[in-house]
């Protein structure tokens, strides 16, 4: 019993630190959660956003209408400004997240869309993980761990057993296991950003794809040469790629001298083009082969 009790005592000791910074972002179960990383702002997930508004309820049901001051897409993360009436921010981890041992304690939070506040214990399954953010980013570096989480928790924290910001709850994996992005220095610089509003530019050819593997298998099913590249599901109207002409069908197969066989590389190349650049893209639409200037 003695175990029992200390863990109990450390659960209730870390939730009692923090349990008043983890807020719920819109009504019932459909939304999310959040917490406060600053006076005025509120960290979660990109994905729980829809508009530029998002109703907040905190600890003790007062609810607000918060605004969105910037998003991170890629990253899925975005911050909140709303009135947080002197709530203590949850504080960042001063170690380094991304060497957390397998098997090291954790605590997930949420307020899943206001309903209350949700706290459960697990342990890290595994570091360095990774999961495809809203726009089909990777987001590496992801923390694994075994601590099970309603729906709508997703932007909640994960903390330590003393309180400290591990990372951002963000997915369920297989089994059960949930990802959170690393509350890293480099994910502490991004979220600083996007507390002054600052988001971050980065070049968009503005498509839907398919990956390689299923791009040869459309082809096969169409009666078209196999080849590796990355097939565009959809155009989305004026963007770059609308207005450079790239149709549904185009298989991009190289862009900016780099062959896509996996489509990574296309988000590397993008990373590295000027926001505001040129990048050439070479196409196969149907059996004919071209090169396309899409301007950024």
């Amino acid at each position: 019993m003695m175990v029992l009790e200390e863990i109990e005592e450390a659960i209730q000791s870390a939730v009692g630190r923090t349990g008043p910074a983890v807020i719920g972002l819109g009504q019932g179960w459909g939304r999310g959660s959040g917490f406060v990383v600053d006076a005025g702002r509120i960290l979660t997930n990109a994905h729980n956003l829809r508009g530029d508004e998002v109703s907040v309820t905190f600890h003790d049901g007062r609810r607000e209408t918060g605004r969105v001051l910037a998003s991170d897409q890629d990253l899925d993360l975005a911050v909140i400004e709303a009135d947080t009436a002197g709530i203590e921010p949850i504080q960042w981890s001063e170690s380094e997240v991304d060497s957390l041992p397998i098997g090291r304690s954790v605590l997930a939070l949420a307020n899943p869309g206001g309903r209350g506040l949700r706290v459960t214990p697990g342990f890290v399954s595994s570091t360095a993980r990774s999961f495809r953010g809203p726009r089909g980013r990777r987001v590496g570096g992801a923390i694994e761990h075994t601590a099970p989480l309603p729906r709508g928790s997703s932007g909640g924290p994960l903390i330590d057993g003393a309180g400290w910001l591990l990372g951002v709850n963000a997915v369920r994996a297989d089994g059960g296991l949930i990802l959170a992005v690393p509350a890293d220095r480099a994910t502490r610089e991004r979220v600083e950003k996007l507390s002054l509003g600052e988001a971050p530019r980065r070049a968009r050819l503005g498509v839907a794809v398919a990956p390689p593997r299923v791009a040869r298998r459309m082809r096969r099913a169409v009666g078209l040469p196999e080849r590796d590249g990355i097939l565009i599901r959809a155009v989305e109207r004026g963007s770059a790629a609308d207005r450079a002409g790239l149709e549904r069908g185009d298989l991009i197969v190289a862009a900016g001298g780099h062959d896509l066989e996996r489509i990574e590389t296309l988000y590397e190349v993008l990373d590295r083009a000027s926001a505001d650049g040129e990048l050439e893209l070479r196409i196969i639409r149907g059996a004919e082969e071209r090169t396309v200037s899409v301007s950024l």
